[in-house]
């Protein structure tokens, strides 16, 4: 690797290489990313990892053994290193803290880049798992602080000297830190604006503690696992608990996009640093700028091209969809080596095997391309799932990430995916159900719903038939209830059928809040902020953030880059669904750099044959572990609902696989409540199982 002995030579080369970059506007942008890779990857000592940290307000608690302990539950994510560090009281107060992180490398395991970090004052230090992406712009920025290394974390510690508090609002990454200041006596906890890290907190008398997952609070003595009672029909509903809630009554998420001050008395303040723009629906194209599709070329090879450094080898998933073949093409773009490409495919059914156009994508840009063809063992793999995501998480669609996460990682340390392009440019047929549903008169949906009747309902889960079957017979339903149902493993009154007790819980309140705090814009608009704030948060992000990091990968979304949502957001209704074509800006801006075959394809969405598994490999293993005399779910849930949704299953009256495997998800973590603090496998034996 080429790399600069000193900072005078760096900085020459760095601006002679800018310049250069400048005169050629036909390759600029793959041209900074060679400058990149020649003369900053040296410096950039950056890391995925874990962190975790606790406030002691009454100097009682055994400060670093339990710092080490929950450091240990965190070790899978960051296994090359780690560290914890204790911050004494100042004279005259018992406030107490104590910083823990776990590190995967990703750019130079050097002393230099170790955390937690302390600025010229010790008593200020920073723990940090992410990424920042302008921290070259912001380090200029900062030009008078006294650096003691080259990193991105530290570029958070002059920040906050900067501008205290503010220094959030001036970071771009994927990131969740925690910031301790001895000189005040106060913790500062901050999340990237869409969520793509994760934060726990849990707060009581004595302590106030943070970690990037809840098995980490887990070990603190004495630690209340009470449980949440209005998180069951919130996750009975949507298969995810909403943010900021936990399956724990104590614990919480902090929310993204947010700033969280904790005082030395223990007092909490938070405030937004950052929302989702809504246009005013009146002008809902106010202020993008002409030539949409040339802009978004350009925001997304500079998103990928930001997302492209890395010192370990990298690489991409690729499912054969338009989102994460779009990155893959400007991947090969921007890159002087083949890009190295994953997917993954399904023996037993073809309706969930997307693996034909990964290999034509793979083709068409010369990647290095390896597939995998797998078949899971679905009961192996449950128990895994729900130890690391600590809480019952509903979308069998982790299994493929996992599985993927886990044979990718063989081959590369960092991956980026398509994640965010249905999000933010409308890819999701209930974006256009809604639209659709809000234009066709009522008597059209009359008839509809009679013709909704006389569908057989036995019908594969993907399949045409069963999804208009469930679009007329929830259209004629007011606008947010409608949604809900679409969007829901349980609907309202499956649920009041399922519970044993009465459900107490708004489960429509995380959706109302969303549509209210959206209204100024229009229809679309408002279903996309919702599902940002939604299923994107508490459903992809967490799927992926623990799925990858299980096996120590880094994934990175060139979608959900800061100024590309800022932009899209803007963007007119029509250029992101037009009828009943989605995401219709990203399908012209790439028609000349994508196969037609990809380009025309409908959505098949990453997911598993969950129906047939429910219906042979997992029909036994369902029936001992939901309706045995053991079941921990029969305190909850009503035997005989639960008993007729796996007959109707079995005998193909309704395809139930999703609510079946929400309800084996439930019932495990049930089961191991207490238990999950139990030493963790190393990395690389979790790799091999």
């Amino acid at each position: 690797m080429n790399s600069c002995n000193s900072w005078p030579a760096f900085l020459a080369y760095y601006a002679g290489s800018y310049f250069l970059a400048q005169s050629f506007s036909v390759s600029s942008v793959a041209l900074r990313v060679l400058l990149i890779r020649k003369a900053v990857w040296p410096i950039r000592n950056r890391s995925m990892c874990g962190i975790c940290g606790i406030v002691d307000f009454h100097g009682k608690l055994e400060l670093k053994p339990a710092l080490e302990k929950m450091s240990d539950q965190l070790y899978h994510r960051g296994p090359d290193d780690g560290d914890v560090q204790l911050y004494p009281p100042r004279e005259g107060s018992s406030v107490r803290a104590g910083l823990g992180h776990r590190r995967l490398a990703i750019i130079d395991l050097s002393p230099a880049g170790r955390q937690p970090m302390a600025g010229p004052a010790p008593d200020v230090a920073v723990v940090f798992n992410g990424e920042i992406y302008n921290f070259q712009e912001k380090r200029a920025e900062c030009s008078g602080y006294p650096y003691r290394s080259r990193t991105d974390t530290e570029v958070i510690l002059a920040l906050y000297e900067k501008y205290g508090e503010a220094f959030v609002e001036h970071l771009d990454g994927m990131f969740a830190l925690a910031l301790w200041d001895g000189r005040q006596e106060k913790l500062l906890l901050a999340r990237d604006r869409a969520g793509k890290k994760p934060l726990y907190y849990f707060q009581d008398s004595g302590i106030f503690a943070f970690a990037s997952e809840i098995k980490s609070l887990l070990i603190l003595p004495g630690f209340p696992e009470n449980l949440n009672t209005s998180a069951l029909p919130l996750y009975l509903t949507f298969g995810y608990v909403p943010t900021p809630e936990t399956f724990y009554e104590r614990v919480k998420k902090l929310e993204p996009a947010t700033l969280m001050v904790v005082s030395r008395g223990g007092e909490t303040r938070q405030r937004r640093y950052w929302n989702y723009p809504l246009p005013n629906s009146e002008a809902p194209g106010k202020g993008v700028a002409a030539e949409p599709e040339e802009t978004l070329r350009r925001l997304l090879k500079e998103a990928v091209a930001s997302r492209m450094i890395a010192d370990v080898p990298l690489g991409a998933f690729l499912s054969g969809g338009i989102d994460s073949s779009v990155v893959v093409g400007i991947m090969s773009q921007l890159g002087e080596e083949p890009v190295r490409t994953f997917s993954i495919g399904f023996e037993e059914d073809p309706t969930y095997d997307e693996t034909s156009y990964a290999r034509l994508v793979a083709k068409t840009f010369k990647t290095q391309h390896t597939e995998f063809r797998v078949r899971p063992n679905a009961i192996d793999l449950l128990e895994k799932l729900v130890w690391h995501y600590d809480e019952p998480f509903g979308d069998s669609s982790a299994i493929p990430t996992y599985i993927v996460s886990r044979l990718t990682r063989d081959h590369v340390t960092v991956a980026l995916s398509g994640d965010g392009g249905d999000e933010i440019f409308g890819g999701y047929e209930r974006f256009a159900a809604m639209l659709w549903a809000e234009r066709i008169p009522g008597g059209a949906f009359a008839a509809g719903k009679l013709l909704a009747r006389a569908l057989p309902a036995r019908a594969h889960a993907k399949s045409f038939r069963r999804r208009i079957k469930r679009f007329l017979q929830k259209a004629t339903l007011p606008l947010l209830d409608r949604y809900l149902e679409w969007n829901s493993f349980f609907g309202r009154r499956e649920l009041d059928a399922l519970l044993l007790g009465p459900v107490a819980t708004d489960v429509s309140r995380s959706f109302s809040e969303c549509f209210r705090a959206g209204a100024s814009g229009t229809l679309l608009q408002q279903i996309l902020y919702l599902n940002f704030r939604t299923y994107l948060l508490d459903d992809l992000l967490v799927k992926t953030d623990r799925t990858s990091m299980a096996h120590a990968l880094e994934v990175r979304c060139p979608f959900l880059d800061t100024r590309l949502i800022e932009w899209a957001a803007l963007l007119p209704d029509n250029l992101k669904i037009r009828g009943t074509r989605l995401k219709y800006i990203l399908k012209r801006a790439y028609r000349n750099l994508l196969p037609q075959e990809v380009l025309s394809r409908g959505k098949m969405g990453f997911g598993v044959p969950l129906g047939a598994w429910m219906r042979k490999d997992l029909k036994s293993f369902s029936h001992d572990l939901l309706l045995g005399p053991s079941a921990r779910i029969r305190d909850l849930l009503d035997p005989r609902e639960v008993r007729n949704l796996l007959r109707e299953h079995e005998e193909r009256a309704q395809d139930h696989g999703q609510k079946i495997w929400a309800l084996l998800c439930l019932e495990v973590w049930l089961r191991n409540r207490g238990h999950w603090t139990a030493a963790v496998p190393p990395v690389a034996e979790m790799r091999s199982a």
